[in-house]
């Protein structure tokens, strides 16, 4: 019996690095970065056979070669008029991945592969280093100041002396930010590091069109030296003239000269920008520049490229046949490529040894103390955890500069790093800062701004540190006014972290290490009209989710100790972010208040005008609750939480025992608190969060109806949830596939986060000043995200 056939027919003997190089044309097809689909490849097959350095140098080319012979050979079949589709099936992928690579300098691409395959990057690094050590004595110098105690600038993205990252690009206030600390040091140069991430580099040339991730050229090649316009410069050794230009983009290098030196043998270069344009007035190609010589100097801005007045400095080991440019600034994802093609300064200028940047600790260092100091219990996002040093509005920052768009921070409520939360508590920290048996005017404005947004009887307010601090203390109230302590609670509520909330918190107690709901916790079916047994098609759902309450009333009655409060989110956050249904907490309010119970509205994820169509989100039901808990949004990420109830309540408990809170109500947090209401109200974020949440909302409906993995779409506001599942027959909920977005999202460099029982559901509660540019990039990723493999399959 055959059981088989094999075809030898293509078989031939040869060179391994053939198969690997003819993987690699057919994997990068289709792709729009090429390159990064080739080293991933490249680096995965040199751990298990490990490449040489002489088959990484012919590796590229032969993968260009494959792609021509493919090319040749469906364009000799067309013209032999075979018709045969099989010969032609990737013709214009060929093609298209021809005219791609063709752009790639062929030795950059082979150094970018010697580095994923452990190789020193650039084979002439080493040598030329070695040389420029063995010669450091013989430079001489730069500019006419000794540099080797001058101030060195800390300019990386986690810089604290920076502006903040909207006047980045102010090269007033960025020039007279450095000049001035100049002269506070009595410094006659400035010196930028080598090496260092940097947020400066904000025009759109800096940014990566290839590839799912927006990365950003971060990374300093050269060093700076900030000198006033028209500082004259020398050459540090002799050379030639190798090419000049006039880069003229603003944030380029403005006038630019490049100078060849050639000795014992070795090749490099020296690139000297932001040059003035008399630098380049007379200047030839192959003039000779003798050492000392003067033969350049600074340029003014605009002039300069825009920047502050100083001078780029960069050694080049392979200038890549450019001519009068070469780039000053990498990506992180090729750092070690691209400080191999331009090795650090202080190999040849007598510097501060602080001049080239060092972490302090790798991402890897960080992660691993964290494990080391920090309690088991506590999580990080993402396989691969970001390390986060700054944020700006709806942006989270990494140390290597790279900028992710947050979709899932609802703490940080106008924004990350607002100017005027930043003003506020520097103000008030600069004048007082105490606990509450002291009169201060702060309290009482804050607490009487907070009231007023509420509607009666809601008038007395307790501040609190949290969200947590604010429900424990709002069930200490219930407990004091009803004289009962059972607890009617929702299933998936996240109500804290203390010891009482996770007992009335389902999200915790039927979750991993929960032990299900204590003798007083009655728990309520979720109003979830998507999974639940009362679907959306039903106009009395609310009424009839409410019943469930009203038998949980009805159990702790005949428990023998009746209710003492029920609790509910606004809009179920941890839940799933499950808007509930119309009808329902005005129905349960009803039930409870008939059982003397107290009804609690917690707001913590939602409030502060997030919802978009009411300040509140208890607003959305029409009904006005006992007690309201706030907390995560207040203080913009100052912990502030509070309570806020009715006097009848309040009075009942001022039972004799004082309530004090050390922290709560401080001067400081009333400060921010203020700060956060002003913007609230000037910057109109209620009607923007309307607005766009909508537009985020129409679009998301429109994939809906696109892609059968997208179970439900629902939300008030900028508060979202996106349920996946494995069709929109079935419903069964998809947790993997919700999480490989999530991960892929981040890829395109979009954070979000998944939750809800089955943790399918993608939830979407970023700052409020996310925008519809930033809704539309969200859709775009996701829908590209929805046809991949693992989504469709």
């Amino acid at each position: 019996n055959v059981l088989g056939i094999l075809d030898f027919g293509d078989m031939i003997y040869g060179p391994s690095i053939y198969d690997l190089a003819i993987s690699s044309a057919y994997a990068q097809m289709r792709s729009n970065d090429p390159l990064s689909i080739i080293t991933t490849l490249v680096q995965a097959y040199n751990e298990v056979q490990p490449l040489s350095a002489a088959e990484l140098e012919v590796l590229f080319p032969l993968i260009c070669a494959r792609l021509a012979v493919s090319v040749s050979l469906s364009a000799t079949h067309t013209h032999e008029n075979n018709t045969d589709p099989y010969l032609t099936v990737s013709q214009q992928d060929a093609w298209e991945s021809l005219h791609s690579l063709g752009k790639i300098h062929s030795r950059l691409a082979r150094d970018l592969l010697r580095d994923s395959c452990g190789y020193p990057p650039c084979p002439n690094n080493v040598k030329i280093c070695n040389w420029l050590e063995t010669h450091k004595s013989d430079f001489g110098p730069l500019v006419k100041h000794p540099l080797n105690d001058c101030l060195v600038f800390d300019l990386s993205a986690e810089s604290s002396s920076l502006p903040g990252l909207d006047t980045l690009t102010d090269v007033d206030q960025v020039t007279k930010l450095l000049f001035d600390k100049m002269d506070d040091s009595k410094s006659e140069v400035g010196i930028g590091r080598y090496a260092e991430p940097r947020l400066l580099y904000a025009s759109n040339h800096y940014v990566k069109t290839e590839g799912d991730f927006p990365e950003r050229r971060t990374i300093h090649l050269g060093l700076d030296l900030f000198l006033p316009a028209e500082s004259p410069i020398s050459a540090p050794l002799d050379g030639r003239v190798h090419s000049f230009k006039n880069n003229d983009l603003n944030l380029d290098y403005g006038p630019t000269i490049i100078l060849e030196h050639s000795s014992e043998g070795i090749r490099f270069f020296s690139l000297y920008g932001h040059l003035s344009s008399e630098s380049l007035d007379g200047l030839r190609v192959g003039d000779l520049v003798k050492k000392g010589q003067e033969f350049c100097s600074l340029g003014h801005y605009p002039i300069n490229g825009n920047w502050p007045p100083h001078l780029h400095f960069q050694l080049i080991t392979d200038l890549l046949d450019m001519e009068g440019t070469f780039p000053g600034v990498a990506f992180p994802s090729q750092k070690d490529t691209w400080l191999s093609l331009s090795p650090s300064p202080l190999l040849m200028l007598d510097l501060p040894s602080d001049s080239q940047f060092s972490p302090t600790l790798s991402v890897e260092n960080i992660q691993a103390q964290r494990e080391k100091y920090l309690a088991p219990s506590l999580s990080l996002s993402y396989k691969n955890p970001l390390h986060i040093v700054r944020g700006w509005r709806q942006n989270l920052i990494t140390d290597e500069g790279q900028s992710y768009l947050d979709c899932v921070n609802n703490v940080s409520h106008i924004g990350h790093c607002h100017p005027e939360v930043l003003k506020a508590s520097a103000t008030q920290m600069s004048l007082l800062n105490t606990n509450t048996r002291y009169l201060n005017r702060n309290i009482t404005k804050y607490c009487r701004r907070l009231i007023s947004t509420l509607p009666d009887p809601l008038s007395v307010c307790f501040l609190v540190n949290s969200g947590s601090e604010a429900n424990e203390l709002a069930f200490r109230m219930a407990h004091a006014k009803t004289g009962r302590e059972d607890l009617i609670v929702v299933n998936g509520g996240y109500h804290g972290n203390t010891g009482a909330t996770v007992a009335a918190s389902s999200y915790k107690f039927e979750g991993p290490g929960g032990k299900g709901p204590g003798p007083s916790v009655f728990p309520v079916i979720a109003p979830d009209d998507y999974q639940g047994p009362f679907l959306r098609d039903d106009p009395k759902r609310g009424e009839r989710y409410a019943q469930e309450v009203k038998l949980a009333l009805k159990a702790s009655h005949d428990s023998g100790t009746g209710p003492s409060l029920f609790i509910c989110e606004s809009l179920l956050s941890c839940g799933g972010q499950i808007v509930l249904p119309p009808g329902y907490l005005k129905a349960a309010y009803k039930f409870v208040r008939e059982a003397g119970g107290i009804c609690i509205a917690d707001e913590v994820q939602v409030g502060f005008g997030r919802v978009g169509s009411h300040f509140w989100g208890f607003q959305t039901q029409d009904v006005v609750p006992d007690i309201v808990t706030m907390g995560k949004p207040m203080g913009n990420g100052h912990p502030i939480g509070a309570v806020v109830t009715t006097p009848e309540i309040a009075q009942a408990f001022n039972n004799g025992m004082e309530y004090f809170n050390t922290f709560g109500g401080n001067p400081v947090s009333c400060s921010i608190g203020i700060a956060v209401l002003d913007i609230i109200e000037q910057t109109n974020l209620q009607a923007h969060a309307l607005e766009t949440g909508n537009y985020l909302l129409a679009q998301l409906n429109n994939l809906l109806t696109r892609h059968e993995q997208i179970g439900d779409i629902r939300g008030l506001g900028l508060f979202i949830g996106i349920e996946i599942v494995s069709n929109k027959q079935e419903k069964t909920p998809r947790q993997d596939l919700a999480k490989y977005i999530v991960e892929r999202m981040k890829d395109h460099g979009i954070l979000l986060s998944t939750d809800g029982p089955k943790d399918n559901v993608i939830k979407i509660k970023p700052p409020l000043v996310f925008d519809k540019t930033d809704a539309m990039r969200l859709i775009q990723a996701l829908e590209r995200i929805l046809v991949e493999d693992f989504v469709v399959t």
